[in-house]
């Protein structure tokens, strides 16, 4: 069976994505330091606990297993947090790539799959947004995702590293089987924090801004279910193997919801009033974000199946509902 290394395989997307790679006939090798992670998550290999920082244990992880690629979901990934903390985010997020990066071309292990971001394009200057439009980040979690883009293509270069890289929107839902779910401590993302506002776990869900130049003054973001950010890993994964080109692609349904929208929804779904307060706008926050997925489409054959926004919050609240606690339920 071949072995993939999905680093940042315990948290929210990488589980999922292991959980694919099972399913589809390939064996997932977890590496997860578990400061965001779940130990319960991981299902479907063997795990091991630390840091892509350590050099030791990648050596021992490559030289055991061989793996013929590594996805990368091991990324601090807050932008607020990323604002306020940016040292923690260069350190992990661009620092302890390189790490990898380093002792995959030393093992000859030249196949990458890196979780990108579509943070990297800043505010945008035109909707929807193509992988050809202008790079420029507003907040430092967004530079590092840019950073580790430019340094994956100077590997290529260098090192003959075949790459991918997804620059997804804004990841949302659960495993449709009830197995696996978002669970963050602290919460940063607004469809979990609206479905325990929901559950009455929180008081109230805060509006960051209602002075947008948008149709209700809220932000708007293309949701995109996580099974389906996994599909399109698995779709590059098997591109990088069968020796066809790589590149960067965008991942999102082409359509957005705003915040507003997103709770109007929740309380359909979960038939409960969700109390909001609007409060000024974080920083860091463009107003719209929306994607197009064409170029994924064609090269990689990818097409989303969880378009839904009604089906991406139904998912994340039956998750919701059996695991009130997250993974501590």
């Amino acid at each position: 069976m071949t072995e993939i290394l999905v680093v940042g395989g315990a948290g929210y997307i990488g589980s999922t994505m292991c959980k694919h790679l099972k399913k589809n006939g390939y064996q997932p090798i977890v590496l997860d330091n578990l400061i965001t992670g779940h130990r319960q998550s991981v299902k479907w290999g063997p795990f091991f606990e630390g840091s892509i920082e350590d050099t030791a244990l990648l050596n021992h992880i490559f030289t055991k297993h061989r793996p013929k690629a590594v996805m990368h979901f091991a990324a601090f990934c807050y932008v607020n947090e990323s604002i306020k903390e940016p040292g923690k985010y260069y350190r992990n997020n661009v620092g302890a790539t390189i790490n990898l990066l380093q002792t995959m071309v030393e093992h000859n292990i030249l196949n990458f799959i890196f979780s990108s971001s579509c943070a990297t394009y800043g505010e945008p200057v035109e909707i929807p947004i193509t992988e050809n439009h202008p790079q420029h980040p507003i907040n430092p979690y967004g530079k590092t995702k840019l950073m580790v883009e430019q340094i994956i293509a100077d590997y290529n270069v260098a090192h003959d590293l075949q790459f991918v890289s997804l620059r997804y929107f804004n990841a949302g839902g659960a495993d449709p089987d009830g197995e696996l779910g978002e669970d963050h401590k602290p919460e940063p993302h607004l469809i979990p924090l609206v479905l325990r506002t929901a559950m009455g776990l929180r008081d109230k869900i805060y509006i960051f801004g209602d002075d947008y130049p948008t149709k209700d003054g809220t932000c708007i973001r293309d949701y995109i279910h996580i099974n389906d950010i996994a599909q399109a890993h698995l779709l590059a994964l098997e591109r990088l193997l069968n020796r066809k080109p790589g590149g960067v692609y965008n991942l999102g349904n082409g359509g957005g919801y705003s915040v507003k929208e997103v709770i109007e929804v929740a309380q359909i779904v979960t038939g409960k009033q969700i109390q909001t307060e609007v409060v000024k706008r974080r920083e860091g926050d463009p107003g719209i974000l929306i994607s197009t997925s064409d170029k994924a489409h064609k090269e990689l054959g990818w097409e989303p199946k969880f378009t839904d926004l009604n089906y991406i919050i139904e998912t994340a609240w039956h998750w919701c509902q059996r695991n009130p606690n997250g993974y501590e339920s």
